[in-house]
């Protein structure tokens, strides 16, 4: 399809808003990201619009069901979300746009599901991943601020601030907020998919992450036998590329470059 740079993809009985940045997907290596359990198109912000400027590719993003402009999901969300996402709707979303090789870039949520995607399946388009703030299993840090978070979402302005990038704003934080906070979902475990991914791996990891801590990047150097290159960001807490975006970009800027060289990228802007 010709993707226009904003627009909706039909997939399955779905509607999923999208930015499309730079090269078409046929033109040049695509990077395609995968937004946090309450992100949105919108909420990446102008990281989309340095990250293509940073790199020379085409970047892909969209708000997944439940989120940002995108159709609405039934609640409750089955525990195991982040698979259906990996197995049954990114493929369709890469098939759709013509990906013919590039990278995923995933914040938390968005980066587990990348990693199982990458783990589960050999995509030869798919040339290395960009796991920001990522989660392979469930720990006491998370819980505890997902369950501060929805104290604050029910007490506090959260919701009207959130309510600006999605259509329906219960609907985007009760599928995540819920699906973490129940006790079976302290089972939830994606290790396994790590020693099957066979590409170049980056995490960007903030020093300060209320949401994770240095053990997701430890499971992740402990799993995969595929190369792991790690920064931590000083002082950023869960959203680097919010926080810090000049390390972030310079971090995903060099990967990228390395990863892509002989893949027709432009390389890192001088």
């Amino acid at each position: 399809m010709i993707l226009s740079p904003t627009g909706f993809l039909r997939i399955d009985s779905s509607d999923l808003e999208y930015r499309m940045i730079g090269p078409a997907p046929d033109a040049a290596p695509t990077i395609v990201m995968l937004h946090e359990g309450l992100g949105s198109v919108g909420l990446w912000g102008d990281f989309p619009d340095k990250l293509q400027a940073a790199t020379g590719c085409g970047v892909f993003a969209y708000s997944r069901a439940g989120y940002g402009n995108s159709s609405p999901v039934t609640l409750p969300r089955p525990l195991d979300y982040m698979h259906v996402e990996a197995f049954d709707v990114l493929p369709k979303v890469l098939e759709t746009i013509g990906f013919r090789r590039g990278l995923l870039l995933g914040h938390s949520d968005g980066a587990s599901i990348a990693a199982v995607y990458a783990g589960s399946r050999q995509d030869h388009r798919v040339q290395g991943l960009v796991l920001i703030a990522p989660h392979f299993i469930v720990e006491d840090v998370s819980v505890k601020s997902i369950a501060e978070i929805k104290r604050a979402y029910e007490t506090s302005d959260l919701k009207a601030r959130l309510a600006r990038w999605h259509r329906d704003v219960n609907n985007a934080f009760y599928g995540w907020n819920r699906a973490w906070l129940d006790p079976k979902f302290r089972e939830w475990d994606i290790s396994e998919y790590l020693a099957y991914i066979r590409v170049p791996v980056a995490i960007v990891q903030g020093e300060r992450d209320q949401y994770g801590t240095m053990r997701q990047v430890e499971i992740a150097r402990e799993e995969c036998y595929c190369p792991v290159d790690a920064t931590v960001v000083p002082g950023a807490g869960h959203s680097p590329h919010r926080e810090a975006p000049g390390a972030t970009l310079d971090a995903i800027g060099e990967f990228a470059s390395a990863v892509l060289r002989d893949e027709g990228s432009q390389g890192r802007a001088a």
